[in-house]
């Protein structure tokens, strides 16, 4: 079986603090729309998530922006959801990506299309997270298929991972999935944002107790935000998030709501940095690619290490 360590496996496994960002492709066909957003990323992370259809809307494939992306010199995260594919193409996607050099899969049960604009689109949800992580698990350490076919040729080179959110109800239920993720193979996890330091605390205390931050490296969300509509949008109506209102009250307070929003992001983050098994940070920065230096910077997290 073929060997391959990914820049961002051998980052977490060296014990390096890393910084992961995120792009949304284009709901249309341009590269250079990629390209574009990779000048504000270069230098400034260690690898890049490209969201798979992300709220239930069409937009390039993540395996082709992707490629793209990566051409450009980045490490690049693909995003694969079950909410489209039923598992052929889930394992033939898996597959593809690998042979195209797009080593690392974030694996997600993906929103329902009823967030999207083409609600009588049919969902699949054939394999939900769980399940795509064990077939990454399967297809990569094992060479076999989830049918248990064993594959022809090399196995696919796949460093995966998947998502949890600390601030879900109810909360045992959620600290369940995760084990199970991690039981299935899950290497890393990417959080939802955090804006409730005090309720991430906990989770982070549970996790440990269980042991969990030593089976599989754990990565802080951060979503900059650059308005107090932006962050009243998110506590009312994005399932999951917890926007204290604290938080929109500073904001409310702020002459300049940009550069409050940064600083509440470095703020978060140099918090998050502290705690014991959080392994870096995974920044969100919805249609704001261009604020990622800014906050790298000002979090003293650049220069990024090299592999």
């Amino acid at each position: 079986m073929a060997e391959y360590t990914s820049k961002l496996e051998q980052l977490l496994e060296e014990g390096e603090f890393v910084v992961c960002s995120e792009m949304g492709p284009p709901i249309g066909a341009d590269p250079e729309f990629i390209r574009e957003k990779c000048d504000d990323l270069k230098g400034y992370v260690d690898a890049v998530n490209i969201t798979d259809n992300q709220t239930a809307i069409i937009r390039m494939s993540s395996i082709a922006a992707a490629k793209i992306a990566m051409e450009e010199g980045l490490e690049m995260i693909i995003q694969v959801t079950g909410r489209d594919r039923n598992r052929i193409g889930i394992q033939s996607d898996l597959l593809g990506a690998s042979a195209l050099g797009l080593r690392n899969v974030l694996c997600l049960t993906g929103d329902h299309q009823c967030f999207g604009n083409d609600e009588d689109a049919k969902n699949v949800f054939d394999l939900d997270s769980v399940s795509i992580i064990k077939a990454c698990q399967q297809m990569t350490e094992e060479g076999k298929l989830i049918n248990g076919n064993e594959l022809k040729t090399e196995p696919p080179e796949l460093y995966y991972g998947g998502a949890h959110n600390p601030f879900a109800d109810p909360f045992e239920m959620h600290m369940m999935k995760l084990e199970k993720k991690i039981e299935a193979g899950m290497k890393f996890i990417q959080t939802q944002c955090i804006y409730n330091l005090e309720k991430f605390d906990y989770w982070m205390e549970e996790v440990r107790k269980r042991g969990l931050h030593e089976k599989c490296h754990i990565m802080a969300g951060i979503l900059p935000t650059r308005s107090v509509k932006a962050l009243k949008m998110m506590k009312k109506f994005v399932a999951g998030m917890d926007v204290p209102d604290y938080t929109i009250e500073r904001m409310e307070a702020a002459d300049d709501k940009k550069a409050e929003g940064v600083q509440m992001a470095v703020d978060i983050i140099n918090h998050v940095k502290e705690i014991e098994g959080v392994r870096g940070v995974h920044l969100m920065p919805v249609a704001w690619e261009e604020i990622t230096p800014v906050v790298v910077e000002k979090a003293n997290l650049y220069p990024r290490p090299e592999v």
